[in-house]
């Protein structure tokens, strides 16, 4: 059995022992229990709150280099022709929380009637499929700017914040 706790991330030079193939679900979650493409379980004990990245690499404590992949997954993609329709999309689905990845005018989202019906409704075509699905992280997500809204805003001093 492998025990993981540590990331090395994309850019590793390291050599490949093993794969571990995970759902856009799976490569969010910090603990995981897992049968590697070889067949040896993989326990992965990591920090919550920073999703996986297909291509990362994970080191065992054995000293093992476990890669992660991205499994196919049943996804709708959607696309359109106008970069206008397309922000409308992206908008709309945002303000939904929807977890989607975006290309140059496509995105894929998991399978959702009520928002391909949107969808249709805004202008874009869509299509099930079988993909590999890497949503956004979001603004706040590791890898971008990260911000804390637990502060006080109060200050000993006079100045204008506008």
């Amino acid at each position: 059995m492998l025990e993981v706790y540590e990331r090395l991330g994309t850019n590793s030079r390291a050599d490949i022992d093993d794969v571990v193939v995970l759902t856009s679900d799976q490569r969010e979650r910090g603990r995981l229990k897992l049968t590697s493409v070889t067949g040896q379980e993989v326990r992965v004990f990591l920090d919550r709150g920073k999703t996986l990245l297909v291509g990362e690499l994970l080191k065992a404590t054995n000293g093992q280099h476990v890669l992660v992949q991205g499994a196919l997954e049943d996804v709708c993609m959607a696309h359109c022709r106008d970069w206008q329709t397309f922000a409308r999309a992206c908008y709309h689905l945002g303000n939904r929380h929807v977890k989607v990845q975006v290309g140059e005018l496509w995105l894929r989202m998991k399978p959702d009637h009520v928002l391909e019906d949107m969808l249709l409704g805004l202008g874009l075509e869509t299509q099930h499929q079988q993909a590999v699905f890497i949503p956004e992280n979001g603004a706040y997500a590791g890898g971008g700017h990260a911000h804390s809204h637990a502060h006080s805003h109060a200050h000993g001093h006079p100045h204008s914040h506008s």
